[in-house]
């Protein structure tokens, strides 16, 4: 199978975003979207999934404080593959979060017909270690229906998202 750039080129679409600007994410039950730079040096989005200027002509001009910077629109119809990597904050030794949640979720801002659909949601106990956590989980996607990654916990006060990593995979439905 031919390569572009590492990518496979035959019937796969990748976009794979990374942010480890630190984002401050409040504690509670609503859940908050990664936010993601556009054109982010350890970013590939060959197939324009992830640009400022979004497919229903909304224009992001602040990926740090715009929801729709944590969006993946999907470039075609297929199954698609979703890898995330989160890494928080270390929990206080005296108090802090008991609990860390994460979930893929499509059209988490309502802009469809069928919005807030979540997916391979896992709240996790935070280990004596490092909160570093990888999930990955199979969907199928389609253009017009961004995807995205969010977070939560259940500390007292805000915690720092300290690095994310959003892939979609796209494999040809047929």
């Amino acid at each position: 199978m031919a390569t572009n750039g590492g990518v496979a080129a035959a019937g796969v679409q990748v976009c794979s975003l990374k942010v480890d600007t630190p984002q401050l994410i409040s504690p509670g039950t609503a859940y908050k979207i990664v936010r993601f730079p556009f054109g982010a040096a350890e970013s590939t989005d060959r197939f324009e999934m992830h640009q400022a200027v979004q497919p229903d002509g909304y224009v992001v001009s602040d990926w740090a404080t715009d929801d729709r910077s944590g969006l993946i629109w999907p470039s075609k119809a297929g199954w698609g593959h979703l890898h995330a990597m989160i890494q928080w904050e270390a929990a206080s030794s005296t108090a802090g979060y008991t609990e860390l949640r994460d979930q893929y979720v499509r059209d988490p801002l309502g802009l469809t017909p069928n919005p807030n659909d979540t997916t391979a949601t896992e709240h996790r106990t935070p280990t004596p270690g490092g909160q570093y956590y990888v999930k990955n989980h199979g969907v199928f996607v389609v253009p017009g229906t961004p995807v995205a990654l969010r977070v939560t916990h259940n500390d007292a006060i805000p915690r720092l998202l300290t690095l994310g990593e959003f892939k979609l995979v796209i494999h040809d439905a047929a």
